[in-house]
């Protein structure tokens, strides 16, 4: 058998642009993604998923959700789990083993913060919860500690309450179940303030379930944005309207239906730093059972006419990485050649590798700081073979040549680079021929070079 060298070149770019890593929370699942943001820093309020805890739930295969956690950061990459800030047991009016505690909402008013979320009431002896109620919780500071009102919100019976908070102060609670409604809030920010009114009589029905709204206003116009089964997953619609209350009128898809079959979505809309993006959910760590969801975020644009521009998922996400952390290129912005897989599919929060077989196979990254110059690069691989790495810049500067031994079983190595490289740059990885051999596209080597990821370090 011939032994064939790799070369790996990565290919540095300037870009300005800013991405972090999809999904953005490691080790727990969590869906139904609300972002606000409080005191100059993102706070992230999404429902909780665990696999089904109950026979009932595991015969129906279904989703289970017993508390919430809340979740900030100031750079869209680093984020902190401020722990549960409330568990269905809590809830006062709640059934406390219903297991519903589904997508929820937080916004703030006169220094106090209001976290809306759906639940179970209580069932009569013998009997099984039925219907939802909306609940409120009130706290000093965004991760609480919270406490609950002693009974639902008055004149909201559904799921997934989202409160939009306009610029004179005024509050519109929206909620789904028997189609998708909105009311105004009273002052209290506990009970409904007339009637609620239905906003989406006039949108198109397709599979008829429309669920998880969430509404907010730029400039002068008011969006309604919900999930929407058109065909047998959701998709991301949106209407547009110069009222709170309406009328919306539908204009179009946010974002595409799952390719990969992810029954669900659930979504919202926030600007930070004078970028808007859409957080929203997948099963990546859960890829044989779409009820254990994570959250991922894009960044999200506009048209002139205030019309929203299709997001297109994407694995690379929002935020920029720094050099000294771990670079998971998995995590792509493009790729051309290259297979990404799981590093243990029963252990889906071990994450992925990106897997090179054939000649001219490359994955570039976006947005890498290198803040200061590093001497040293770290990858951590697997290879059947010797393989030659050289890091370089777009216009030529050489980072690192790395000759990297063959490693049967997943390691690290660290190896010597230059430390000229400064800024935010973006990353290309190519897979070309052993420099001893003749080169050229369509030459498969006699296994392949598997990488975790990479980081630089001094």
């Amino acid at each position: 058998m011939i032994r064939i060298a790799l070369l790996l070149v990565l290919v540095i770019t300037g870009a300005l642009s800013v991405f972090a890593q999809n999904p953005i929370i490691k080790g727990t699942y969590n869906a139904d993604p609300t972002a606000r943001v409080f005191n100059g820093r993102v706070y992230l309020f999404p429902s909780h998923d665990i696999p089904p805890a109950t026979p009932e739930l595991q015969a129906r295969k279904w989703f289970c959700m017993g508390d919430y956690h809340v979740y900030s950061s100031d750079d869209m990459v680093h984020w902190t789990d401020h722990g549960v800030i409330l568990d269905q047991k809590d809830v006062p009016w709640g059934q406390p083993d219903a297991y519903s505690m589904w997508a929820p909402d937080c916004v703030t008013k006169d220094g106090k913060y209001y976290f809306y979320f759906p639940d179970a009431p209580k069932a009569k002896e013998g009997e099984r919860p039925r219907g939802f109620g909306i609940g409120v919780a009130v706290a000093d500071k965004p991760e609480g500690p919270y406490k609950p009102a002693e009974e639902p919100v008055k004149g909201a019976f559904g799921i997934d309450p989202c409160v939009l908070m306009d610029n004179d102060g005024s509050a519109y609670i929206f909620w789904s179940g028997m189609g998708q409604r909105v009311a105004k809030l009273k002052d209290n920010m506990c009970e409904v303030d007339g009637e609620a009114i239905a906003i989406d009589g006039g949108f198109p029905r397709g599979n008829g379930l429309k669920e998880g709204p969430f509404a907010f206003r730029r400039a002068d116009k008011y969006y309604f944005t919900f999930p929407w089964v058109r065909d047998s997953t959701e998709l991301l619609a949106y209407a547009m309207s110069d009222k709170p209350m309406g009328p919306y009128e539908f204009k179009g898809i946010i974002m595409d239906a799952s390719a990969t079959g992810c029954w669900t979505n659930h979504h919202s809309i926030v600007e930070f730093n004078g970028q808007w993006y859409l957080f929203y959910h997948h099963n990546d760590y859960s890829p044989d059972f779409d009820k254990n969801r994570s959250t991922r975020i894009d960044s999200l644009s506009f048209n002139a006419d205030g019309t929203i521009r299709k997001v297109k998922a994407t694995l690379r996400g929002v935020g920029i990485s720094k050099a000294n952390e771990q670079i998971q290129i998995d995590r792509y912005s493009y790729i051309e050649g290259p297979v990404v897989e799981y590093i243990n599919r029963q252990e889906p929060f071990l994450g992925w590798y990106t897997d090179f077989k054939w000649q001219g196979d490359y994955v570039k990254y976006n947005a890498v700081d290198f803040a200061k110059g590093y001497k040293k690069v770290n990858i951590r691989y697997r290879a059947n073979n010797a393989v030659v790495v050289l890091v370089r810049t777009a216009k030529g500067e050489k980072i690192a040549e790395l000759n990297m031994p063959q490693a049967d079983d997943w390691s690290e190595i660290t190896l010597d680079a230059s430390d000229s490289v400064k800024g935010v740059q973006d990353i290309v990885v190519e897979l070309r021929a052993d420099v001893k051999q003749p080169k050229g596209f369509g030459a498969k080597n006699d296994g392949s070079l598997k990488i975790d990821w990479l980081s630089f370090g001094n």
